[in-house]
């Protein structure tokens, strides 16, 4: 048993696509949206914790330092290295940042105000490779960085990831019995493609279709 030396609120989740960096932190004010309606609603900020843990050896990294009214949002693995969203409510600014694997070291990879979005619900990174995207109960999806981007999505679709200039969604029925299909867009929005069935990403990164063969 190997153990890990951080507070018993941690929560360690592993980053899709690779197995080996996970994602340890707590949730101090909640999700990031949740901290933003606590910002807005004149309370401080808390920063959370955000770490990454490397296995097998259980090494712990820390790629950016806590900073009261600053929040940290979710990670992706793109191209080797761990792409993370970081909001600084009081400068009114969002960062994408990215954690380089091998050096240790981390970088900013664009800084947006947060005037730019309309609020940071479901305000989440992907790869690859690396984009900045927006999900509201509104029937959109909105693409913010490198490009802007918005169409109407079905009422019960949320994205799943992005291979090449392909948008993978997931979108689930009950009519009566509960099934689900995979919907394929291109980078607009224009639907290319639907089957049913659903996309596993594996811990190696490999991709595995369920309910669909070629």
């Amino acid at each position: 048993m190997i153990s890990i030396g951080l507070d018993p609120k941690i929560t360690l989740e592993p980053i899709s696509g690779t197995g080996a960096w996970y994602q340890a932190t707590d949730y101090v004010h909640g999700d990031l949206y949740e901290a933003e309606e606590l910002y807005q609603d004149g309370h401080s900020i808390d920063c959370n914790s955000l770490y990454f843990i490397h296995f097998p050896d259980g090494t712990i990294y820390e790629p950016a330092p806590k900073k009261k009214g600053r929040y940290f949002g979710n990670t992706a693995y793109v191209d080797g290295n761990l792409a993370f969203l970081m909001v600084d409510f009081p400068d009114d600014r969002i960062s994408v940042m990215e954690f380089d694997t091998v050096s240790g070291e981390t970088q900013v990879l664009a800084e947006l105000s947060r005037k730019d979005v309309k609020d940071c619900y479901n305000l989440m990174v992907h790869g690859s490779p690396l984009f900045l995207t927006r999900q509201a109960n509104d029937g959109k999806f909105q693409i913010i960085w490198p490009w802007k981007a918005e169409f109407p999505i079905e009422r019960t679709e949320t994205f799943d990831f992005r291979d090449g200039d392909k948008l993978y969604f997931a979108a689930w029925y009950e009519d009566p019995d509960y099934r689900e299909d995979v919907i394929v867009r291109s980078l607009d929005g224009e639907l290319m493609d639907r089957y049913p069935g659903t996309i596993y990403t594996m811990p190696n990164g490999e991709r595995w279709k369920i309910g669909y063969t070629d």
